[in-house]
């Protein structure tokens, strides 16, 4: 659509780079303010954010580059141009999940409580981010004959360009939002800590396996290529939140502020 919003010079600012940040500042935002109605440490939210930010990009990217590692070992400098889009949401994930870990552990937040602040605000998130990657032309779809199907006619989009395509990145975008209410929705009737954060790896996992029947870029195939990367872990991820929802729920009472 329209990977660049404007050239000054040298300097060219990408449509994708201003949603990641979008996505980003909303969601510490959002948080934030959670966290503060909760009764938690502000400070502490925010330096978890800033962690789990630096950690999300290197992960995202970490495992980008090694799902499509053939395209880059021709040119590493690409590694580093993530403005050309290529983050793989469940590396940030991971990598982000440690360091929330390590981080929260060490400065004696409770885990579960804090994880349940802020799972809403990472759909949030996506909902933002994901649009980036439309403007992009990242994260495209197979060619279909759809109404709503997109036609990508820019030069520099990543997307093929002149066929029809599921709009894949709308897809995810949207089921961020819809994470986001449901999630939000929990939070009225929350019967344990962990609840909010748990279902949305559940919801997620499920979703994100299912929008990746739709995708049409290079997916890192699994199992004699009936899975991809991410829906193999997207579907390990959701059977570990049901595990760890029935855990909870048992367990609900003190021995769950973990």
């Amino acid at each position: 659509m329209y990977p660049v919003l404007f050239r000054i010079g040298p300097f060219t600012l990408h449509t994708y780079g201003v949603f990641i940040a979008m996505a980003f500042l909303s969601a510490i935002a959002l948080a934030l303010r959670e966290a503060r109605k909760e009764g938690e440490d502000a400070n502490k939210i925010l330096d978890l954010c800033f962690y789990m930010l630096v950690a999300a990009i290197v992960g995202s990217r970490i495992l980008y580059v090694l799902i499509n590692w053939s395209t880059f070992r021709h040119d590493p400098f690409e590694i580093v141009r993530i403005w050309h889009g290529g983050l793989v949401f469940y590396g940030g994930f991971i990598g982000a999940l440690i360091t929330a870990l390590w981080y929260m552990r060490r400065k004696g937040l409770p885990l579960l409580k804090t994880a349940d602040i802020m799972a809403p605000y990472i759909a949030f998130g996506q909902f933002v981010g994901r649009i980036g990657c439309f403007f992009a032309g990242c994260c495209y779809g197979k060619t279909c004959d759809l109404p709503w199907a997109v036609i990508f006619t820019h030069p520099e989009s990543l997307a093929p360009k002149g066929v029809p395509l599921h709009p894949t990145q709308l897809y995810s975008s949207l089921n961020g939002l819809f994470i986001f209410f449901v999630l939000v929705g929990i939070r009225r009737i929350k019967g344990f800590e962990g609840q909010i954060f748990w279902t949305y790896v559940l919801l997620y996992g499920v979703t994100r396996s299912i929008i990746e029947h739709f995708r049409g870029d290079e997916r890192g195939m699994f199992v004699e290529g009936m899975f991809s990367t991410s829906q193999l872990i997207g579907l390990i991820m959701a059977v570990i939140a049901i595990a760890m929802m029935i855990i909870l729920r048992r367990r609900k009472g003190p021995t769950a502020h973990l």
